[in-house]
């Protein structure tokens, strides 16, 4: 078992370094650094991003949201009945907006960065 142990974490270290040379997100940094907007874009740029976000990720989450919903049949009990029914989008709505909140940063930024990158 000793012997078994020390290989092992030579080979995660090995994957985890792996992975942290192919990764997108290190990939783009490395080869396209994201210039600074310098002019009145500046003013527009947070409400952009802000928009982006919603747009993104609403999009994203209401999607998988809605997949999911639909893999997964009625509760035996403690079934909202009709009401349940009729409000669920409205509640898959907000934990959609929720989710993009949450993750924001993470998830669309990135994306943002490409997307506002000068085009020639």
């Amino acid at each position: 078992m000793n012997t078994i142990l020390p290989a092992l974490n030579t080979r995660l270290d090995t994957m985890q370094t792996l992975l942290s040379r192919n990764d997108p997100a290190t990939l783009i940094k490395k080869q396209s650094p994201v210039t600074e907007l310098k002019s009145s874009d500046d003013v527009q740029r947070p409400s952009m991003r802000e928009a982006f976000d919603d747009f993104v990720g609403q999009s994203f989450y209401g999607q998988l949201i809605g997949s999911m919903r639909k893999t997964v049949g009625k509760p035996a009990y403690l079934h909202g009945g009709r009401a349940e029914e009729v409000f669920q989008s409205q509640m898959d709505q907000q934990l959609a907006e929720h989710m993009s909140d949450a993750t924001a940063g993470s998830f669309t930024g990135p994306m943002f960065d490409l997307f506002s990158l000068p085009r020639p």
